[in-house]
């Protein structure tokens, strides 16, 4: 694939080639809807109805950071958004592209950080994704800021990562990876695991306001995935907004 210069220099910002690496390997299964990355398409639906019920995305402008083999970019598109899906691992991105083609969904998807977008793109989307995506990056709170950025006064950014608690040890990395298999062993590092209450200092040192959040819990008995917004001990997605004020030149600090 081809980019441009400006995406060259800027692909080893705030990224774990590790973490690129492993993503890359398992590229060719990331439709298979039984694979490896089942839990997302399980798990899709729910955040795509989540979203689209607190920021409707038709005819709206979205960005999906860490958009992987397009998955949720391509639920969002068929909900009649204009979407554009940016990561950092080729291999992920080739076949989001030939999935799109396939599906006859059109995404515009780029092989570019959120960082390098957000200083060539400000204010530009209606609504930005970033989900599980924040626990694979060297500094989470970077990609919050640029997804601020990126945001138009107004706009709303989501986000979803895993809670870095006890219950989310035993049951996102032990239970998920290793006894249930739901996901790759290695897929989670406890320690790059974010605490709600980090991610929303990050939003607010963003200048994005908290609207809501939900967690997402797994039953393994029935093995299906539900909402619960009282439950955010294991996964989580948060909703932030950014203030329509907040790029005007006299805007305070909230």
């Amino acid at each position: 694939m081809t980019t441009s210069t400006n995406e060259h220099s800027h692909l080893n910002e705030n990224v774990d080639a590790a973490e690129i690496a492993k993503f890359a390997a398992l590229a060719s299964r990331w439709w298979d809807e039984d694979g490896e990355f089942k839990s997302l398409h399980d798990i899709n639906p729910l955040r795509a109805n989540w979203i689209d019920a607190r920021a409707p995305v038709a005819e709206r402008r979205v960005l999906d950071v860490g958009c992987g083999g397009g998955i949720l970019a391509e639920s969002l598109a068929q909900r009649g958004a204009d979407v554009t899906g940016i990561d950092m691992g080729e291999a992920p991105l080739s076949v989001a592209r030939l999935h799109g083609i396939e599906s006859n969904i059109n995404v515009n998807y780029r092989q570019i950080t959120a960082e390098a977008l957000a200083a060539e793109m400000p204010g530009t989307f209606d609504i930005v994704t970033c989900l599980e995506m924040l626990e694979h990056v060297p500094d989470p709170s970077s990609i919050v800021r640029a997804c601020a950025t990126l945001a138009k006064p107004g706009g709303h950014v989501f986000f979803s990562t895993i809670n870095r608690s006890a219950k989310a040890f035993a049951f996102a990395i032990v239970g998920a990876e290793y006894v249930l298999k739901l996901l790759p062993q290695g897929t989670h590092e406890y320690d790059k695991l974010i605490r709600p209450a980090e991610l929303a200092q990050w939003c607010r040192q963003a200048e994005l306001s908290v609207n809501d959040m939900t967690g997402l819990l797994y039953n393994p008995l029935s093995k299906k995935y539900r909402l619960k917004s009282s439950d955010v001990s294991v996964n989580y997605m948060m909703h932030t907004e950014m203030s329509a004020a907040s790029k005007t030149p006299d805007a305070k600090e909230a």
